[in-house]
């Protein structure tokens, strides 16, 4: 009930206030009811709510929040609002709130998606049939190139971003985040090492096989089967989720992504090691080979230097995700989960350097 300003489905989110904001906007009226924490993500808060007969779902940043934690949550509610419309399946957006006084951080309101992540486990319609399994493939890999095709200036996304330089960016900007780790807590309560492997030698190969030019366009930035929902009744994706990282930039990096993560015997995960994202059964699924294929038939991107994002998917997220380690270690995210995230991360280094040779 609203009476009550703190619930333990909620954690920092006030319902009192929260049922005045949406009163202010005629989001419902009275109580707040079957309040649900929902599992995605690692980092951020999400609960599921109804009000008047309608369901929510509220996304906030965590309690120990990120130094761009609330900007973050601004740019998430920014790109679902601007996707409105548009052939991308994505959460419909509600409402959001900006100003992080309101209740301690920014957050916004969205639609719930009826659907289910595969990795957590599928229905028996997926799990019984190789041929739903490989439309669930093609769906997943139509969904990066329809984002590929929104017009960013059309959807008012024109300074969402800076894609001029924004290849040239990549190394030094994620070079000097990994390194940014080290003044966690001023420095002083971490046990955090730069000593991850394979690093130094990702970066100098990415700068030295650039791609000269890219054709910019909206990419999610951690396009993998771990952030989307497929509908319980059909192949079809319901909706890409986890937007904190999507930015203007080259959308071809999501591809990379999706390559990166991908476990199939043409995949970076060839040499024998296991799925960063895990789903059984597998058989059915298509290559990653057919997915470079289908993208391309629904881009007009050139998609004959994969390799290179891949690399690059593999460096970039493996620093992100180096992060919530970091800050495992320095007491400000939980440690199982960091150090989950540090094994995933050498294994996407490992996997980035094995694409190097190729």
């Amino acid at each position: 009930m609203t009476t009550d300003r703190e619930h333990p489905e909620a954690p920092g989110i006030d319902l009192t206030v929260l049922a005045q904001w949406m009163d202010e906007r005629n989001l419902g009226a009275g109580p707040i009811t079957n309040i649900e924490r929902l599992a995605g993500g690692t980092q951020n808060i999400l609960i599921r709510f109804t009000r008047h007969d309608r369901d929510y779902v509220l996304r906030r940043p965590p309690l120990n929040k990120r130094k761009n934690s609330d900007e973050t949550m601004r740019r998430e509610a920014r790109v679902l609002g601007a996707l409105a419309g548009s052939d991308v399946p994505h959460p419909g957006f509600i409402a959001g709130e900006p100003d992080e006084n309101v209740m301690g951080a920014t957050f916004y309101l969205m639609e719930p998606i009826d659907g289910f992540n595969a990795p957590t486990g599928m229905p028996e319609l997926h799990a019984s049939d190789p041929a739903v399994r490989r439309a669930m493939g093609l769906s997943f890999v139509d969904a990066a190139a329809a984002l590929g095709r929104v017009d960013h200036l059309a959807v008012g996304l024109d300074d969402f971003g800076r894609p001029d330089g924004y290849l040239e960016r990549q190394v030094p900007r994620w070079r000097a985040y990994l390194e940014s780790f080290a003044n966690i807590d001023g420095g002083t309560g971490g046990r955090w090492r730069a000593d991850l492997p394979h690093v130094d030698e990702i970066g100098r190969w990415l700068e030295e096989h650039r791609p000269p030019t890219f054709k910019p366009g909206i990419l999610h930035g951690d396009f993998h089967l771990g952030n989307v929902l497929f509908r319980p009744d059909a192949p079809d994706l319901a909706a890409v989720v986890d937007w904190e990282l999507a930015t203007i930039g080259d959308p071809l990096l999501d591809l990379g992504v999706i390559a990166a993560f991908w476990p199939d015997e043409s995949g970076p995960g060839s040499d024998g090691s296991q799925s960063l994202i895990a789903v059984e059964p597998w058989d059915g699924f298509p290559t990653t080979a057919e997915l470079v294929e289908r993208y391309a038939q629904g881009s007009d991107r050139e998609v004959d230097r994969v390799d290179w994002y891949t690399v690059l998917a593999c460096y970039k997220t493996g620093i992100v995700l180096e992060g919530t380690y970091a800050r495992a270690l320095a007491g400000k995210a939980d440690m199982e989960t960091g150090e989950a995230l540090h094994a995933t991360t050498l294994d996407l280094l490992t996997r980035g350097r094995a694409v190097m040779d190729r």
